[in-house]
């Protein structure tokens, strides 16, 4: 019976040497220790607004925020990020789901034209309007989604030129806005959304910093764990 107390007593150490994971909506002692933001209480809609101006209506369900008949086209934090990595969870009940998570937004009332977005939406297809595209700029090389109902994790980093989209912890899309040079096309030679009428700009010239934000687009879709890391400018 002795031979056996070494074994437990190692064992119990490394259960209690692993990281324990934060409940929804709360940072764990390595996120707070590494300097990440709670964007999202779970509670309340402290810090989020409609990217109009008028009042915000998104429910809260479950713990997560639902920006559905919200009030806005988008709903968005009071804060503006320039470089940094976002996370959160989604998820969506209806398989014809299109929603989209907008980023370094610089007009809130044009987040369409003056903002970038990764999109979220149901579909096995790869694509630049598929699950974790960065919309109509930089397709995706594979599609990381689980079943509809499913919680899925997203990652979108800014880094100065470079943005990067994680889906499940898979790298899905990329893009250098430096690459960008010319208004209205991509490096392929392919039209963008950005227009010379929309916005007479090259995307490496966009603003690189702005409001981020989540996506009304007459589907119900649950967000939670919404946590920001400010990076080195």
């Amino acid at each position: 019976m002795r031979r056996l107390k070494f074994p437990m007593t190692i064992a119990a150490a490394l259960l209690c040497a692993m990281p324990a994971n934060a409940a929804d909506n709360q940072l764990s002692a390595e996120e707070k220790q590494a300097g990440w933001q709670l964007l999202f209480n779970g509670k309340d809609l402290t810090g989020w607004k409609c990217n109009n101006g008028k009042k915000i209506m998104a429910p809260i369900e479950d713990g997560a925020l639902v920006p559905f008949k919200s009030g806005g086209y988008i709903i968005i934090h009071e804060q503006q990020f320039d470089n940094f990595v976002l996370k959160c969870d989604v998820r969506w009940e209806d398989p014809r789901c299109n929603s989209g998570i907008f980023f370094r937004v610089e007009d809130p009332e044009n987040p369409v034209h003056t903002g970038f977005e990764a999109q979220v939406m149901s579909g096995d297809k790869t694509g630049k309007h598929e699950f974790g595209a960065i919309y109509d700029l930089a397709s995706t090389t594979k599609n990381a989604g689980k079943e509809t109902g499913e919680w899925n994790a997203i990652e979108i980093r800014c880094d100065g030129p470079h943005i990067k989209v994680k889906v499940n912890g898979e790298e899905v899309a990329s893009m250098n806005c430096d690459d960008f040079d010319q208004p209205g096309v991509c490096p392929d030679g392919q039209k963008h959304k950005y227009t010379l009428n929309t916005m007479p700009r090259a995307v490496k010239d966009f603003a690189r910093s702005g409001y981020l934000g989540f996506q009304d687009h007459g589907h119900k879709v649950w967000y939670k764990n919404v946590k920001l890391l400010k990076l080195a400018p």
